[in-house]
């Protein structure tokens, strides 16, 4: 499989990302650079190559690769999204429907036999022999709840958090979820989210009151599976959500999380922080777009619907965006089958997302930053390989001139560290990568003929998905 460090689409290959020491999380998730297919290796940022049937969409194929068919670390079942609910075999017809009814028929079933038992028990109670019932004080009456407390950072953010509903112009989609960044009237989520909605589609944004406003792309991030969209007719006082620092954020803190899982709209779920920097390849679905990304892994319950929402601490503060889950199913979310959650949930790192909101606010692009070469996607543990030929189209696995080529790398080299960061497969490259913008400054470590070397590297930019 091929695919460009960068971020660009890329062409669609069968093998799963390497496991790494610190495993990439392979999940269904929250696209943007190109890439070429040239049999199993990935183009590095900043290198376009040409000439591969999928490569062949030129600009616009490439990077990112597709996610795997299996996790990137072991265990048994395949990538899924955490995002929004597919539609299911039917023209115009969406999943989230028919899961919300099945959910409202088993709470009617249960209300009929819960009816039906307290009548029993009722009834039986006049032959009884005086039993009585006390009822707790302030029964009946509104319970305040301290702000410091799960149910007071809910009821202050639910306001702020909407569900996303995206078609595309046939009337399929899905159902995802947003939360309100300004005061203007943009919306933070996964570009996944709303995908289904960018070429022509149309898109709503329902707040936890009932009221839905119209909704426009604003800017799309496929690598990095950011999307920020903008209410029409914004209505005045909006409440935006508080921004963490995910850079701060420790294993074992708390966490909240809020979304519309299987078309639920305002749930609320808990959990902690179960560890960061988690590499993480993920796919839209379709087969054909990955992101990646360094994640915060959460246990708090994400299923499909909850992509797009926030993360939050204890406090309220964002500190990621919910994408993706890592499920025991061994399906995706198409089709019948859809996978729900196991503890195992991956966010954006907030601060990752917000530099990316602001680019696309300002420019409607995002941008990524590049090494310029080509790494192959395969690797089992052994680090992040630089292709030693040329990918298909015949261009050059290290572009010249560029990053990587100034810093002295060559074809064949295995990347194993980026600053202090473990490097294991190609997958956690590039998640590394993208966590710095261009003009950073990294070193690299990789091995060549046996030897170990460590150079500084400036990284380059390459500006939008295709």
């Amino acid at each position: 499989m091929s695919t460009e460090n960068e971020g660009t689409e890329g062409t669609a290959a069968e093998s799963a990302p390497p496991a790494p020491s610190a495993p990439p999380a392979p999940v269904a998730a929250p696209e943007g650079m190109s890439a070429s297919a040239s049999g199993d290796t990935a183009q590095l940022p900043g290198h376009v190559p040409a000439g591969d049937p999928a490569a062949a969409h030129a600009a616009g194929a490439g990077w990112p690769p597709p996610p795997p068919p299996l996790p990137a670390y072991g265990g048994g079942g395949g990538p899924v999204w955490g995002a929004p609910v597919p539609p299911p075999p039917g023209p115009g017809r969406r999943r989230t429907g028919g899961l919300v009814a099945a959910v409202i028929v088993a709470a009617l079933v249960a209300g009929g036999i819960g009816g039906g038992i307290g009548y029993v028990a009722e009834k039986n109670s006049d032959n009884a022999t005086g039993s009585t019932t006390v009822s707790a004080p302030g029964n009946g009456q509104d319970v305040k709840r301290s702000p410091n407390t799960v149910a007071g950072v809910a009821a202050k953010a639910l306001p702020s958090v909407v569900t996303i509903e995206a078609k595309s112009g046939n009337g399929e989609g899905g159902t995802g979820t947003g939360f309100i960044y300004d005061t203007q009237g943009h919306i933070l989520t996964n570009n996944h989210v709303v995908a289904e909605a960018a070429g022509g589609g149309s898109l709503t944004a329902t707040f936890s009151n009932g009221k839905k406003y119209d909704a426009e792309v604003v800017g799309r991030a496929q690598g990095y599976d950011v999307a920020v969209v903008k209410l029409k007719n914004a209505p005045s006082g909006l409440n935006p959500l508080s921004l963490g620092n995910s850079d701060q954020v420790a294993v074992g803190d708390s966490t909240i999380a809020i979304g519309a899982p299987f078309g639920l709209s305002n749930t609320v779920t808990t959990g902690i922080i179960s560890a960061k920097n988690r590499p993480v390849a993920s796919g839209d679905g379709s087969g054909s777009k990955a992101s990646y990304m360094s994640a915060l892994q959460t246990d708090a319950s994400i299923n499909p619907g909850n992509s797009g929402g926030p993360l939050l601490d204890e406090r309220g503060a964002v500190i990621g965006i919910n994408s993706a889950i890592q499920s025991a199913s061994s399906g995706g979310l198409s089709g019948e089958g859809q996978a729900g959650s196991i503890g195992l949930g991956f966010a954006i790192p907030i601060n990752q997302a917000k530099a990316v909101a602001q680019q696309l606010i300002k420019t409607g692009q995002p941008v990524y930053p590049v090494i310029g070469a080509t790494v192959s996607m395969d690797e089992q543990g052994t680090g992040a390989k630089i292709s030693d030929q040329a990918s298909g189209g015949g261009s050059d696995p290290v572009t010249p001139n560029g990053p990587a080529a100034k810093a002295g790398l060559k074809a064949g080299d295995v990347i194993t560290k980026l600053d202090d960061t473990v490097v294991d497969s190609g997958p956690t490259l590039i998640g590394a990568i993208w966590t710095h913008k261009p003009g950073d400054k990294v070193q690299l470590t990789y091995k060549r003929d046996g030897k170990e070397h460590t150079v500084e590297v400036t990284l380059g930019q390459r500006k939008g998905d295709s």
